[in-house]
């Protein structure tokens, strides 16, 4: 018998193949955790209906086209306030009393906004956000639901930004 024979517990190779366990373990539940607080869903039952909803969307923009419709968009940081400036040539008669301005986030659906623009002189709608924004949105701005022949406007901006930004059909 071997005099200087350590311990299990004074060698290296169990606390190392230990270590490589009680990692794997560790990663694994911080993998858990993030993927619980990041769920991103799965495929919902009625994605049909969600695809045929992309052919409304799109006939939406080419009614937009057709209207010959732009808008500028102009975010005051200062003040909150958001002015849309409608230049159209179809619509000159009959212009929405509201326009609908949808903010979307890139990457969380939790941070997506939208804003009720009211109608105040030939084409000029205003309203007030509480905050204001930073990073990257995408912006789509339509007629609220059942004012008229629906239509939209695309575009994208990255806060904070004083310039104007056009927004024009998404084709």
């Amino acid at each position: 018998m071997r005099e200087d024979l350590k311990p299990w517990y004074k060698q290296f190779w169990p606390w190392f193949l230990i270590g490589l366990l009680l990692s794997s373990i560790l990663f694994s539940l911080v993998y858990l955790a993030f993927s619980i607080r990041y769920y991103d869903g799965s495929v919902g039952d009625d994605y049909y209906k969600r695809g045929l909803a992309i052919n409304e969307q799109l006939a939406k923009q080419e009614h937009a086209q057709e209207l010959g419709l732009k808008a500028q968009l102009l975010f005051d940081d200062r003040t909150g306030d958001v002015v849309v400036d409608l230049a159209d040539e179809g619509l000159s008669e009959s212009r929405p009393e509201s326009l609908q301005l949808a903010l979307i986030f890139p990457t969380d659906s939790d941070f997506d906004r939208t804003l009720t623009l009211e109608h105040v002189h030939e084409g000029r709608y205003i309203t007030t956000m509480e905050e204001p924004l930073r990073y990257r949105w995408y912006l789509q701005l339509q007629p609220e639901a059942g004012e008229q022949a629906p239509w939209r406007l695309t575009g994208e901006v990255n806060f904070p930004s004083d310039a104007p930004v056009t927004l024009e059909p998404g084709l």
